[in-house]
């Protein structure tokens, strides 16, 4: 069978399934493994099965269609080489990239995002809708980067650290991995991995 799977059938499964079919491309359906799911449609598509499955459907591409950080990297790992041959970055028709700029497999990049040149964005990313990542930013792989964030150049974002809704963050700023980065927060300095910052200008605590 040709065309995409996304895996997982949430709200952000929805947001990659629009982009794709913007892009012209086939999508196949979505695997989940919550198995009430399966047999309905979402965003008219089928909810065919199991993540495990994706081999059943021979698919040309995969892609996650999952929120969570945490949850995509454990997917890469649970589904192996396989899957990795698969993975595929998707970008909205009106997101706007720079020729220059370099984005690992499995990213997702939505409506309106801005990528400008000279930036690495990493595997399995999430740069969402509205977010402007400026020049020489490197974002590490199964971050996510929320709506409206706006970072300057210069910035690192860590491993699976989430920038949440609408904060920022000034030139060369470095903020570890596995970190979050509250909604609205302005980030002014360095930031440690595994903390939680929040606030303007954005102060962190160690993360339960």
């Amino acid at each position: 069978m040709s065309g995409v799977l996304i895996l997982g059938a949430g709200g952000h499964a929805k947001v990659v399934a629009d982009i794709l079919l913007l892009q012209g491309s086939e999508v196949i359906g979505f695997l989940d493994d919550n198995q009430t799911l399966w047999g309905t449609n979402l965003f008219t598509l089928p909810i065919l099965g199991g993540i495990d499955t994706f081999a059943d459907f021979s698919p040309d591409g995969l892609v996650f269609g999952i929120g969570s950080n945490v949850i995509r990297k454990q997917m890469v790992s649970r589904l192996g080489d396989v899957a990795g041959k698969l993975w595929q970055s998707v970008v909205h028709p009106r997101a706007t990239v720079a020729e220059s700029a370099v984005l690992g497999y499995g990213t997702v990049v939505a409506a309106h995002a801005v990528i400008n040149p000279g930036c690495t964005i990493g595997e399995h990313v999430i740069i969402n809708t509205g977010a402007t990542v400026d020049h020489d930013c490197v974002i590490e792989s199964f971050a996510h980067i929320a709506p409206g964030v706006h970072l300057a150049g210069n910035v690192k974002i860590g491993e699976g650290t989430l920038v949440g809704i609408g904060s920022q963050a000034i030139p060369s700023c470095c903020v570890g991995a596995w970190s979050t980065v509250g909604a609205g927060s302005t980030v002014v300095g360095n930031i440690p991995s595994n903390v939680i910052a929040k606030g303007t200008p954005a102060r962190w605590k160690e993360k339960p």
